[in-house]
């Protein structure tokens, strides 16, 4: 009996009620081990000490400043990459020119280069190791171990993230209304405006969720830059670290939860936008 049909697997009716209960029972088991229980795990210990040593935790002065410099850092890197996600994405699927294949290697680069690596590049480029370094120091300029350095590696792990969604829907889309509108006489902002915006916008706001989610959540290059200096350099994911390694297990787990709010709420609305685009 042939059990392949047009390059689909056919099983007999009870083969494939029992593959079908198998293969849910794993998908449960792993999303039970791997997501569930770490999220309720993390709330328990949260509230581990109750809710009043909860919200003095969340709110202590430190836990504060880096709740304060993780929403300036995504403040910050997230509409410089909407803004370059957009120009790169129509420039890659509007226009053939040469060098194209070398762009698009360029974006995928943070996905295949160590975060920490990333930010050990940014301090060798930055620090006092070189004469530029030395200049910046010299002019009272902080990058590294301040603010514009965390922000810069944000940046870097989290720039291909609206390009890779715009650019394969861009693509798909072509360039025949953009051609109809400037043939009637709409320019280039207006063009974008009214007719690619519309077309893009549900796959632009759900780049602009993950890179949000990956900014706020960031923690290998921020680490390198960032000094670890308490309240000035610390986002959250750093102070979660600090506060788990002096043995302040109740407090870390109740700033830990603050992130896995944001992250459950990150997957509801890309559950929603989700739906959206394979409307």
């Amino acid at each position: 009996m042939n059990f392949f049909s047009k390059n689909k697997l056919i099983l007999p009716t009870g083969s494939y009620a029992l593959t079908r209960y198998f293969l849910i029972f794993l998908a449960i088991l792993f999303l039970l081990s791997f997501v569930f229980l770490p999220v309720i795990v993390i709330f328990i210990n949260a509230f581990k000490g109750g809710v009043d040593l909860y919200i003095k935790s969340i709110l202590d002065d430190e836990a504060a400043a880096a709740i304060k410099l993780t929403l300036l850092v995504a403040a910050i890197s997230v509409p410089l990459n909407t803004i370059f996600g957009i120009c790169a994405s129509w420039l890659i699927a509007k226009y053939d020119f040469y060098g194209k294949k070398i762009l698009l290697a360029l974006i995928d680069l943070p996905f295949s280069v160590s975060p920490v690596i990333a930010g050990l590049i940014y301090v060798l480029l930055f620090g006092s190791y070189n004469a530029f370094g030395s200049w910046l120091i010299e002019n009272d300029l902080d990058i590294i171990f301040a603010v514009p350095g965390i922000v810069i590696a944000t940046i870097f792990v989290t720039f291909p993230f609206i390009a890779k969604e715009l650019i394969p829907l861009m693509e798909e889309q072509g360039s025949s209304e953009e051609e109809a509108a400037i043939s009637l006489g709409a320019g280039g902002f207006k063009t974008f405006m009214f007719v690619t915006l519309p077309n893009i916008k549900w796959a632009l706001l759900y780049g602009v969720l993950l890179c949000n989610a990956r900014a706020m959540g960031e923690f290998g290059a921020v680490s390198v830059v960032s000094g670890h200096i308490k309240g000035l350099t610390n986002t959250i994911p750093l102070h979660v670290e600090i506060l788990y390694n002096e043995y302040n297990f109740v407090a870390a787990f109740a700033v830990a939860s603050i992130l896995t709010v944001m992250a459950l709420f990150t997957l509801l609305l890309k559950s929603v936008i989700e739906g959206k685009i394979h409307k």
